[in-house]
């Protein structure tokens, strides 16, 4: 329905962010919200997917078209919603994703939160030789190294990045695990969602 979005960025939160556009703020969820918190009063395109079901209509952003292509072919497999495709992109490492399922290697698939054992192998079923479109050159960084200047007035850092790390699906005691390591640098957001997400997929 909607291609992409092309407005200034208004909002930054755990789960989406909020893209106004010709005077209308459109929530859009995304894999990693807080890759957007530089850019915060600044012009994006966002590339859109319109999710629709008889209880539900939801508006998903995305950084490249490639990435959103991604997406739509996870949603394709049976066993994977919307949380859970979100959950692998937001891992950062979409290239290691697409080479798991090249590979058979249902062991890095079964990582991902929702994912287990059958949807892992039908991923692989219905995916392998499928994800040309896709390939790992097209992929921007979905996490920044870059210094984030932005600081929300109410959680810190890492607050924000366990929110985050809740809302695609991983459970308190998992983040807990990692949490007092990660706890010891002082990173931004972004930075921590993404070293978190390598310590969780290992």
């Amino acid at each position: 329905m909607f291609e992409y979005i092309k407005g200034t960025v208004e909002f930054v939160g755990p789960e989406y962010i909020v893209v106004e556009n010709q005077g209308i703020g459109f929530q859009l969820i995304t894999p990693n919200p807080f890759h957007f918190s530089k850019q915060i009063g600044k012009e994006v395109r966002i590339y859109t997917y319109h999710y629709v079901r008889e209880d539900i209509m939801s508006l998903y952003g995305f950084q490249s078209r490639e990435e959103k292509t991604l997406f739509t072919k996870l949603l394709n497999v049976s066993g994977i919603g919307p949380k859970g495709a979100l959950a692998i992109l937001a891992s950062g490492n979409p290239e290691q994703v697409i080479f798991a399922i090249e590979n058979e290697d249902e062991s890095f698939l079964v990582k991902f939160p929702g994912v287990g054992k059958k949807t892992a192998r039908q991923m692989i079923l219905d995916l392998k030789g499928k994800l040309k479109a896709v390939v790992p050159d097209y992929f921007p960084d979905l996490f920044s190294a870059e210094d984030d200047r932005f600081s929300p007035p109410t959680l810190a850092e890492w607050e924000e990045a366990e929110l985050a790390l809740k809302a695609l699906g991983y459970s308190e005691k998992e983040i807990r695990k990692i949490a007092g390591e990660l706890q010891k640098e002082k990173l931004s957001t972004d930075q921590y969602i993404k070293k978190a997400l390598q310590k969780l997929l290992k």
